[in-house]
């Protein structure tokens, strides 16, 4: 029998590998845009239904692990991400082609990044849920900035299709890893006798979804600035004639990633101390303000939008971590799959609207400028805003780990 903490290091392992890839496109996205002569509002699209296609597949995909193995889901998921990695090297050649590519890839992680925390939550006592949650979060976030440097370095030296190529080699090892590694595991003893896909208890747990819709609004942003966050600074750079700048645009996007995944691994901590509740209340309300101010106040030199946009990354991630565990940590054990599918299907719902809405607001500003910064940003400092409210409404009940609050 595995132990926990060696099944922790094989899942964490494997998800580092298998995401590699997952934001190679927005790290691409100044040179295709030129190269197949599209415009912002495409380039949002084909971002975008990335988290689309996650977010309709991840309903099916890990409510399944409430009744199969999530080995099995897992292997899936890393097999298409494969496929999809593959099919963007080969196929991709404008629009259609890449977006397909992409919503492949998107199935893949829907497959993934929640079957790997199921993989997990299944075998966590409560009083260590919250600190799995932030290790898996924790590989997902390393693999998600090191994706834009792993795509830079590629690039650079191979040429955009290495990057794809490497991206699906590296998840081929994450599929063996745990396909050869991890024990087949049964499903849970607890799992609804009912309608496998019925999600009506799951929306009727208030604290559930209240934790769900914060999720949405935090992935809109979070996946807004992983998008655009390289075409932004791009876009600074050339503007403000900083030329070839010290700290490469794909570089400074993956130092967010890495700091923001240091803050989500703190902000657990800090939440277990002090309150998640209040802790996913204070990062809301600072998310919207930082959003609010960096598109207008980025634009005037690369070095202020290089400390904003590292200073907006630690405010994002600050609360990730507390979302998922309070989700996980509010639902039914045998509706946990279903609860964590719903969880995800909001979350990336936000995730494909931010960066489509950025592109459109760009577009529809005459393209990229202060202004069209500004009121992209903008728009998602007032989504915050909504997502704060509904918290508020809401209401979640008090959890293991929430003891400040008690």
């Amino acid at each position: 029998m595995i132990s926990p903490r060696r099944l922790v290091a094989i899942v964490c392992a494997a998800q580092i590998l298998a995401q590699i890839g997952a934001y190679a496109w927005p790290a691409l996205i100044p040179g295709r845009m030129a190269a197949w002569g599209i415009d912002n509002t495409d380039a949002g699209w084909i971002t975008g239904l990335f988290y689309l296609a996650y977010a309709v597949s991840v309903p099916v995909l890990v409510t399944l692990t409430d009744r199969i193995d999530p080995k099995r889901v897992y292997l899936f998921g890393v097999a298409v991400t494969v496929l999809g990695h593959v099919c963007f090297a080969t196929l991709a050649d404008g629009f259609w082609t890449a977006a397909f590519a992409r919503m492949l890839a998107g199935i893949g992680w829907a497959g993934t990044y929640m079957t790997g925390l199921k993989l997990l939550a299944d075998r966590v006592d409560g009083k260590l849920m919250s600190r799995a949650v932030a290790g898996h979060a924790l590989s997902i976030g390393v693999a998600g900035a090191a994706s834009f440097a792993f795509t830079g370095i590629v690039e650079d030296l191979l040429g955009w299709q290495a990057v794809f190529w490497a991206s699906a080699a590296c998840a081929a090892i994450a599929w063996l890893i745990v396909g050869l590694a991890a024990p087949a595991q049964a499903p849970s003893t607890e799992a609804p006798t009912g309608r496998l896909f019925d999600f009506a208890p799951v929306l009727r747990n208030r604290s559930a979804m209240a934790y769900a819709l914060a999720y949405c609004v935090h992935t809109w942003e979070m996946n807004t600035l992983r998008g655009w966050g390289v075409a932004f600074l791009a876009w600074v750079a050339l503007t403000t004639g900083s030329g070839d700048p010290w700290l490469p645009a794909t570089a400074v996007i993956t130092l967010v990633g890495l700091v923001g995944t240091w803050a989500s691994v703190a902000g657990n901590e800090v939440s277990i101390r002090l309150g998640r509740q209040r802790l996913v209340r204070v990062a809301m309300v600072a998310s919207a303000v930082c959003a609010a101010l960096i598109g207008f106040l980025g634009p005037f030199s690369y070095e202020v939008a290089v400390v904003l946009i590292l200073v907006y990354g630690v405010v994002i991630w600050l609360d990730s971590s507390s979302l998922t565990a309070g989700a996980a940590g509010s639902a039914d054990p045998g509706r946990r799959g279903a609860t964590l599918a719903v969880h995800s299907m909001l979350g990336y719902a936000g995730g494909f609207v931010g960066p489509l809405a950025m592109g459109v607001i760009l577009d529809l500003a005459g393209g990229m400028s202060t202004a069209g910064w500004g009121l992209g940003f903008l728009h998602v400092a007032a989504a915050m805003l909504l997502g704060r409210v509904a918290f508020a409404v809401l209401r979640p009940k008090t959890l293991a780990g929430d003891r400040a609050e008690a």
